[in-house]
């Protein structure tokens, strides 16, 4: 035990890139986290409760160091529906019910299966959410305001409702986000270690100010915690609310272990997780969810950008994490001044520039020369991310590999291989 404990050794250095990594999610969570709180129909708080009342138990419990958990858009169907049938009360109901299923997942040891999807199947699925996240803040960049439906699963379909009215677009919030990419882009090249997202901001935000550039900015986050959530369970619910329940423990599952996936190859650790570290994880967000849905706040799963955020700025511990939750708090209970006068566009920015990095150029550059059922996989999958959702764009990509399997098996069975067929010419 004591040899444990010499060779734990948190530096200045460590903790340094903890508290950017932290706050550059936290940032991050604070625009989305109200976003899709308030799509769920839910109070816009409870989008920032969620990594509040979970963050600390799964850096606690969690097997990704680095995996930064929120509100994530692939749950907003199921939430949006519990809440239009009983308000926030079945929010609560659908996300203690799909915790519990998350909890028995890990108990049944489903995780590790997950993790044996393909990797390009995981480069795909990379792919396609880097594409989502730079194209979901196109409107913001663009300053572009359009009847973009959010719970539409088809994003390319939103990014050409935005991109049919590019002429409206506002120059002074292009310019915000762009500064914010080339700034970022500038940093990793020229300083590799540095906070290459916090960069980006500082030299918009000095920008905005020079050039006398306005525009919305966060505000101030005057928010008070919820009390726990109310509920009355009855006989009907086991017919509504446990099938939807375990729905969204699917798609969280799915949603989650990938993203853990793809955190750990864009840190450069191409190794697997141990197959029983999937089904931790498993149970460590079950646990945290448990939390969450007692206060009717939305489901946790992994968010790439807050990962990989904190990722670049730094983050290598569990407590980039707990970082994470404590500045989403500071800036609700403290109002965070200073935070409050970072433009929106800016944060906009930052997702963009982390969706670029997670494109996938290596794979680009060799695609030709991978074998056919790898090369269809990763494009299939990269593509139903942006049209579908992520379990069905998992889905996809991995019935080319079953396709595969059968046909192979098929030829290999001498009871199928002996039907020869006819020939007309001897």
């Amino acid at each position: 035990m004591l040899q444990r404990l010499t060779r734990f050794h948190y530096s200045l250095q460590t903790l340094s890139g903890d508290l950017l990594g932290g706050l550059i999610a936290a940032l991050i969570a604070v625009p989305y986290g109200l976003a899709m709180a308030s799509l769920m129909g839910l109070p816009p708080v409870l989008g920032l409760v969620t990594s509040i009342a979970t963050a600390p138990l799964t850096a606690l419990l969690g097997r990704n160091p680095v995996l930064i958990g929120g509100t994530a858009s692939a749950t907003v169907p199921f939430i949006a529906h519990a809440v239009d049938k009983q308000g926030i009360s079945g929010a609560a109901k659908v996300c203690l019910i799909a915790a519990l299923f998350m909890m028995i997942f890990c108990m049944l040891r489903l995780g590790r299966h997950i993790q044996r999807i393909p990797q390009p199947v995981v480069a795909g699925f990379s792919c396609g959410i880097g594409a989502m996240m730079f194209l979901s803040q196109l409107s913001t960049m663009t300053g572009v305001r359009v009847g973009v439906n959010r719970t539409s699963n088809n994003l390319l379909y939103q990014s050409w409702q935005v991109l049919s009215n590019v002429a409206d677009t506002r120059m002074a919030a292009l310019v915000v986000s762009a500064l914010v990419i080339a700034g970022a882009f500038a940093s990793a090249y020229f300083f590799p270690k540095a906070p290459a997202p916090m960069i980006g901001v500082l030299a918009a935000v000095a920008a905005s100010a020079i050039l006398g550039i306005h525009e919305k900015e966060v505000g101030l986050l005057q928010l008070a915690l919820p009390s726990f959530a109310g509920m009355n369970w009855n006989r009907a619910d086991l017919f509504s609310m446990v099938p939807a329940g375990f729905g969204l423990a699917v798609v969280s599952s799915v949603n989650l272990l990938v993203t853990s996936r793809i955190v750990e190859h864009f840190r450069g650790r191409h190794k697997h997780l141990k197959s029983t570290d999937a089904d931790v994880e498993l149970g460590a967000y079950g646990i945290a969810n448990l939390f969450a849905g007692m206060f009717a706040a939305p489901m946790s799963v992994g968010i790439p950008a807050r990962s990989l955020a904190n990722v670049r700025c730094g983050g290598t511990t569990r407590m980039s994490n707990v970082f994470h939750a404590c500045f989403i708090f500071g800036f609700m209970e403290l109002g965070a001044g200073a935070i409050a006068h970072v433009p929106i566009p800016a944060l906009a920015g930052v997702t963009a520039y982390l969706g670029i990095c997670l494109l996938e150029w290596s794979t680009w550059k060799r695609l030709l020369r991978m074998r056919p059922v790898d090369a269809f996989a990763f494009l299939s999958t990269a593509v139903a991310v942006l049209m579908v959702n992520a379990v069905l764009a998992v889905a996809i990509g991995c019935s080319f590999y079953l396709a595969r399997y059968l046909i192979k098996a098929g030829f290999s069975n001498p009871r199928i291989a002996r039907y020869k067929p006819l020939h007309t010419a001897e």
